[in-house]
């Protein structure tokens, strides 16, 4: 048992029981259980090796569970293609754009849809559709403010305006969870603002989001619900004010108790 231990008076839409990953006889998740409510803001935090980013890839499908279940509105997630269809989508530690090609064009990507068979076969139905997928695009593009760098190429925009474009294509495939990887790794203190100021816009619409993230100021002023790890193990899980306190998180991160 936890010290931290929220309490849900709403049924989940995502629900991790007992989940476990072992890479031979590394545990790099071991018997993690917790529950995000319908458009919940909350983050997974601990410090390096505490295996957060392997409990994305589990949540998002990517690595199969060892044991335990990860569900989403009642239905397991057991491979990338069922989140997708399931409505979770996610950014990367490491950014995962495709450097040739345009920013819109890697908007475009993650709408999918029919965009080669408008260009080739010139079907009405489908340049009408291909229409609406650009516009949509732009939109996405004004959302995190790079309608102007549309046409530029991927690879060549700032590290920081990356973060970004990979945000609005995970936007772009309508998620109801939006899982966000280390979101401000390599930002300065004004893209870190603005990436507040984008996550809180993009909660108010009532996605749920789940983030990793190093940077506690970021965390503990953005988020309701911190999920904390230590040596693939769940220590906490709460209010950011409680948790906060906890004299095992203050361990975890400090070597030592109280802080």
């Amino acid at each position: 048992m936890t010290a931290i231990e929220k309490p849900h008076t709403v049924a989940p839409c995502l629900l991790v029981e007992n989940a476990g990953k072992h890479f031979g006889g590394l545990k790099a998740v071991d018997g993690v259980s917790f529950a995000i409510a319908d458009g919940e803001l909350a983050a997974i935090i601990g410090p390096n090796g505490a295996g957060k980013t392997t409990m994305f890839n589990l949540i998002a499908g990517a690595f199969p569970l060892t044991c335990g279940s990860v569900t989403f509105h009642g239905t397991p997630v057991r491979s990338s293609l069922a989140a997708c269809r399931l409505g979770i989508a996610r950014t990367f530690q490491n950014v995962r754009l495709f450097p040739e090609m345009t920013v819109l064009e890697n908007v475009l990507v993650g709408m999918g849809g029919a965009g080669f068979l408008a260009a080739s076969l010139r079907l009405p139905p489908l340049l009408h559709a291909e229409r609406l997928r650009m516009k949509r695009a732009f939109y996405l593009l004004e959302d995190v403010g790079m309608s102007h760098l549309a046409e530029a190429r991927a690879g060549d925009i700032p590290f920081g305006q990356q973060r970004l474009l990979e945000i609005a294509r995970a936007l772009a495939v309508e998620p109801k969870l939006l899982l966000l990887d280390e979101p401000a790794a390599g930002l300065n203190r004004t893209e870190t603002a603005g990436l507040a100021s984008l996550i809180r816009r993009i909660h108010d619409r009532g996605i749920t989001i789940l983030l990793v993230e190093h940077d506690m100021h970021l965390v503990m002023n953005l988020v309701e619900h911190v999920i904390v790890l230590d040596g693939g193990r769940k220590i906490a899980d709460g209010p950011p004010a409680e948790v906060r306190e906890d004299a095992a998180v203050c361990a975890a991160y400090l070597g030592a108790a109280p802080c």
